[in-house]
């Protein structure tokens, strides 16, 4: 999968000749789009701003998918109307942002989002108008609300098979970028020079991937040789957008071959640091455990089961936990509460990264907290346990980790018989770990510290 994902292309196009002033003009013989397969909201609104006499089309990510027989999850379209302007034409418009400015347009629970079309910066800071457009010292754009003409929204759109127009009154595609060409030949190209490119948004570098991954195409050679020397430019986004471009990359079906493409990348370290010294310092085991998560979600979402991102964040974060528990432990802290406290400081250090929303660190931090109470079943441990609304999570998890190759003396098939068990049959299970001595804390883990101590630490396993 991944040699054909960084496949070396050769192009028989020159690399510059991607770059157009005038576009390659495809008729409705020569491409496969019919207007009716777009929503007929977008349809209507390129037909109403062309009406008023503006410039309207299809643009991006819709129409690459329907040339590749994939159902657009949204549709956008490009305009020569002002944000401005296009609230005028249609009451239920609303104008959103201010990095970049847009206007969305309601349709009941459907939202078509249309944008202005944009032109490139200015390379002289003297030049810029820093109400419309700034970049900070390293190149990244702040701020994009320079207008222009089709031909230059063209040229600053980030990929050439996103750089495609498609109009749904002449039914023809305006392609400026020979991104038809490279949407034939599955290659994911940047417009313009890479470097520069990524040092305007380094999140490209992410799109770049996740493109890659959901279209299973070649990411072009020169568009991923600056990747690894210029991933640590992700440390500069803010953590907020950081959030939103993760869940795009992990829960959109592709996961698995993603996390791949961001370790090779060395796009994972400026992401997930923790983790990524995990990997580094127990490379199969942390690999093995994340890719058995990511496999299991992207079942799941190809089985449209719900999938939540506190799992998600839970996986990719444990293999840095259990290092910075043992430590507590070692200086007297007892199993549970170092459990909680390494939790609290891994999440503190990763949402400095990622800005995870207390509505996933909190299930998070249940799910590893379970972790620690799913193997004291004693006396009405395990029934309680079993009530506890984090059990499932915390189960799955648990069988996670034994599938990572984590040893656990088969916990994970005594809960999975529990479950099944009838309460006759759990209250043999109980018996018979009282026999053996099991379903309490490892001995080693009691050795320190007095009787009273003992019973806190029991206490709070409860």
């Amino acid at each position: 999968m991944l040699k054909k994902l960084f496949q070396s292309f050769r192009s028989p196009l020159r690399r510059t000749q991607h770059k157009r002033s005038t576009p390659e003009v495809l008729n409705s013989s020569q491409h496969s789009l019919q207007r009716a397969q777009f929503s007929r909201y977008a349809v209507n609104i390129v037909e109403r701003l062309q009406n008023a006499g503006y410039q309207a089309y299809l643009v991006g990510g819709c129409v690459r998918d329907m040339l590749l027989n994939i159902t657009p999850k949204d549709f956008d379209v490009a305009t020569s109307a002002t944000p401005e302007q296009v609230r005028a034409e249609f009451r239920n418009a609303r104008i959103i942002g201010r990095r970049f400015k847009l206007v969305h347009i309601h349709f009941g629970r459907e939202i078509i989002e249309v944008a202005t079309f944009r032109a490139g910066h200015p390379q002289n800071d003297d030049e810029e108008d820093t109400n419309q457009s700034s970049r900070n010292e390293s190149g990244r754009i702040l701020r994009d609300n320079v207008y222009g003409t089709l031909e230059e929204d063209a040229q600053r759109r980030d990929f050439t098979i996103n750089a495609l127009y498609y109009d749904p009154v002449s039914e023809r595609i305006l392609d400026y970028a020979n991104g038809v060409h490279d949407i034939r030949n599955n290659l994911i190209r940047l417009i313009g020079d890479p470097t520069q490119r990524y040092q305007e948004d380094p999140v490209r570098m992410l799109r770049a991937v996740r493109f890659a991954a959901k279209l299973n195409f070649g990411i072009e050679k020169h568009t991923a040789a600056p990747i690894r020397e210029l991933a640590p430019m992700l440390r500069e986004i803010p953590s907020a957008r950081l959030f939103e471009e993760v869940l795009k990359l992990f829960l959109s079906g592709y996961a698995a071959d993603t996390f791949e493409m961001l370790v090779d990348l060395q796009l994972f370290d400026p992401l997930f640091p923790a983790s990524a010294e995990a990997l580094e310092q127990n490379p199969t085991y942390t690999h093995t455990l994340i890719s058995e998560a990511l496999i299991n979600t992207d079942l799941r979402i190809k089985q449209n089961k719900p999938v939540t991102p506190a799992f998600l964040f839970a996986a990719l974060l444990w293999p840095a936990l259990p290092k910075r528990v043992l430590r507590l432990q070692d200086r007297g802290m007892p199993p549970i509460p170092a459990m909680q406290e390494a939790a609290h400081e891994l999440i503190a250090e990763q949402c400095q990264r990622i800005a995870i929303p207390k509505r996933f660190t909190m299930p998070i931090r249940e799910i590893w907290d379970m972790q620690e109470r799913l193997p004291r079943r004693s006396g009405k441990r395990a029934d309680l346990l079993l009530d506890n609304p984090r059990f499932r999570a915390g189960y799955d998890f648990l069988l996670l980790r034994e599938s990572a190759g984590e040893q656990t003396d088969g916990l994970g098939e005594w809960w999975t018989d529990y479950q099944d068990a009838n309460d006759s049959e759990r209250r043999d299970m109980i018996r018979e770990l009282g026999s053996k001595g099991d379903g309490e804390a490892p001995k080693k883990r009691r050795r320190s510290g007095s009787k009273r101590k003992r019973s806190a630490a029991d206490a709070s396993g409860e």
